[in-house]
């Protein structure tokens, strides 16, 4: 069976689209071919920041026969008097059958003309030449350019291409005004160890042919020999390499043929911090920097991943230590000048900083996180909360520092650096660093209470702030990242077990933007509320299905189209997270099965009624005298020992053994021998029938919304 192989050499690409694009082709290539009824043994794809490619094994020679239905003209208009009508003959020439290939059916809208036709499979190569162009010219990326006079788009010029089916050229030609890229057999090796041109023989030899030429293909290959060689340059120097994922992912798009190179630098840079360091190498350099081993200490080392010749190593290895020792001497410069002054000093420029043109400075934004952090602490029953308030304060002065402005990755870093150094309480310090935690997926949370209020106060005035102004995040756009923000606080909450009323912050929080920027304020005050309560509820939605928590007992716990719930999970976010853990819990245990009929039987009559929601003990609302049966004065006692043995706490799992006692009960209520109907033509006796059974359903409500819940 046929193999394949395409090629597309370029200039060198961006290492971030060398992963894009090989993403796009393993997501449409298979699904094309499948939709051509083209099955294939296997498909490898390839990629270096020189060429993208595809190889593709145990293609059919010929695309197979299909057999096709077509539905022609009514009966009636292809047939007159027993003869074939123009219609007839037209729908039979335009189909390739005669009319004695007609069937007649008999459809919804009468008799119809029916024709099952032979459709003969194209060869591969035809398919193969028609699909090749769509895969370059349809991969998509940031920035693509055009060159020369030609308007092809792509991340950056290509050069060659090579498409072989089998051992023999497939002729491609791709144009692009006056220029045309005509496919041959000649790749390209190692720009430097194989300048010259490489003929592929067939696409099986296609890896190690490039190979010879150093250069290796495989991505994943690539990755593990980087690994591996930066491991081995460590140990050599009695050290253990920070190998960062992303850093390596993008490396290893950054070279055809990796090979280590070890340098080093002045032991006096190590007295800057390490989070400079390693900042200098990795998002600047793209340097694994080198720890001792055993130790978090920073050797005077790094390694690079070179893509030159390795028997010049030294030189490659002396010309990255010049660069790197000039990075270094600018930080170390940073470093002793912004510490000469204090960081509250370094407030007043804050306000030189535009944080949105709408909103004011930055410092107009720090005024605003410590007046919200005021107000969690007063939710929180802080005690002293003047470490909070210092933290909130300071929690931005470092943007205005030297080092941030070089090195933005570094705020909250330097912050925690330079409050230390100013004097600061190591609780000041830690907050202005844990504020920014989580920074992404992943990412740890903060650890003390002052970091989690002044992170949750600034995402907070972030996102009421943003949208005020009307810019709700919608579809994948989100310039803000107010999604990340949403949800960081949510799981902030979580982690920390803070008793945090998100309900009463955010009416708190937007009634005080709209007395401040009423002149800029795009909502109303109402919407406005509206539209963040309803995006906390999609980001604790969305965090409780991530929690593997079944998508009906989420909509049970944020209940459906009931305010009540929506309102409840977020004056309690503790809460709707425990409740979802319980249901899902009981679900897995049983224990939810044993209740569910009674429960939810009960909850759909008692809606017919007009009890209120909040009623849990029966005496006030049951009359006695109205009782007709024995299963209504064992109902109304059931009901008191489940009233008596919760006693208004939140005890979800002794609400479940109650209601679990009380379900038989309830079912010979229902179906039992002294059975009752419950919509009786007395009103005065349905309604307290119907109080039974809301009495029932407003114990079962603390847990969740039963009605929301699918029977398993």
């Amino acid at each position: 069976m046929p193999s394949f192989l395409l090629e597309v050499g370029t200039e060198e690409l961006p290492a971030s689209f060398v992963d894009e694009a090989l993403s796009q082709w393993r997501s449409r290539i298979p699904k094309q071919l499948a939709e051509l009824n083209l099955t294939t043994d296997a498909i490898q794809f390839y990629g270096t920041p020189r060429r993208l490619a595809i190889v593709i094994q145990g293609l059919p020679a010929q695309q197979p026969d299909q057999e096709e239905e077509v539905k022609g003209p009514p009966a009636q208009a292809a047939f007159k008097d027993g003869q074939p009508t123009k219609a007839a003959e037209g729908f039979a020439q335009k189909q390739g059958v005669s009319i004695a290939d007609f069937e007649i059916r008999p459809t919804e809208k009468g008799e119809f003309i029916f024709v099952k036709k032979t459709i003969k499979g194209r060869a591969i190569a035809q398919i193969l030449t028609e699909l090749i162009p769509q895969w370059i010219t349809q991969l998509e990326g940031k920035r693509f350019m055009r060159w020369g006079d030609g308007d092809l788009r792509f991340s950056r010029p290509i050069r060659w291409l090579v498409t072989l089916l089998d051992g023999d050229v497939l002729p491609i030609e791709i144009t692009s005004n006056s220029i045309a890229y005509k496919s041959d057999r000649i790749s390209w090796g190692h720009r430097v160890l194989h300048p010259d041109p490489v003929s592929i023989p067939n696409p099986e030899s296609y890896v190690s042919t490039l190979k010879s030429a150093f250069v290796e293909v495989d991505p994943e290959q690539r990755q593990i020999v980087i690994k591996q060689q930066v491991e081995a340059a460590a140990k050599q120097l009695n050290g253990v390499a920070i190998i960062d994922a992303d850093l390596l992912l993008e490396v290893t798009n950054l070279v055809e043929y990796p090979s280590a190179v070890v340098g080093k630098f002045d032991a006096e840079f190590l007295e800057l911090p390490a989070e400079v360091i390693t900042t200098e190498m990795e998002s600047h350099q793209r340097y694994f920097p080198v720890q001792k081993a055993g130790s978090s200490e920073l050797l005077p080392n790094f390694i690079t991943a070179s893509n030159g010749d390795p028997q010049k190593a030294a030189i490659i290895a002396s010309g990255n230590e010049r660069v790197i020792r000039a990075r270094l001497s600018d930080g170390k410069f940073f470093f002793d000048a912004d510490r000469k002054i204090p960081l509250e000093a370094y407030l007043p420029k804050l306000e030189t900083v535009t944080f949105q043109a709408d909103l004011g400075s930055v410092r107009a934004k720090v005024d605003r996180i410590v007046a919200i952090a005021g107000q969690i602490c007063t939710q929180l029953q802080v005690g002293d909360r003047t470490e909070i308030e210092q933290a909130a304060l300071l929690c931005k002065a470092d943007l205005v520092t030297q080092m941030v402005g070089e090195f933005p990755e570094l705020q909250g870093v330097m912050g925690q650096k330079y409050a230390i150094a100013g004097g600061q309480s190591e609780t000041v310090a830690n907050a202005i660093y844990e504020h920014y935690l989580p920074r992404g997926a992943g990412d740890d949370l903060p650890q003390s209470l002052a970091g989690q209020i002044v992170g949750i106060s600034d995402r907070l005035d972030t996102l009421v702030s943003i949208f005020g102004l009307g810019l709700i995040p919608s579809g994948s756009s989100d310039p803000f990242a107010l999604r990340r923000a949403a949800t960081a606080i949510v799981n902030i909450t979580w982690a920390a077990n803070l008793k945090l009323d998100l309900n009463l912050l955010l009416e708190q929080l937007v009634k005080g933007f709209s007395e401040n920027y009423a002149q800029v304020q795009k909502l109303a005050t109402a919407d406005l509320l509206k539209q963040l309560k309803d995006f906390f509820l999609q980001r604790v939605e969305t965090l409780l299905k991530d929690e593997k928590i079944d998508y009906d007992l989420v909509n049970a716990v944020l209940g459906e189209n009931d305010p009540d719930y929506a309102a409840r999970a977020l004056q309690n976010l503790l809460d709707v997270r425990d409740r979802a853990n319980f249901l899902q819990t009981i679900r897995n245990d049983q224990r939810l099965a044993t209740i569910y009929e009674t429960v939810n039987r009960a909850s759909r009559l008692a809606v017919q009624g007009t009890l209120d929601r909040q009623q849990l003990d029966p005496v006030p609302v049951i009359r006695s005298e109205l009782f007709e049966k024995n299963s209504e004065k064992a109902f109304f006692t059931a009901l008191q020992q489940l009233n008596q043995t919760l006693q208004g706490k939140t005890d979800y799992t002794k609400l479940v053994e109650a209601l679990s006692q009380i379900a038989p009960t309830v079912s010979a209520f229902f179906d039992g021998e002294d059975s009752v109907l419950v919509m009786d033509s007395n009103p005065d006796i349905k309604q307290n029938r119907l109080n039974l059974l809301g009495i029932l359903r407003n114990h079962a409500r603390s847990l969740a919304d039963f009605g929301a819940i699918v029977k398993s």
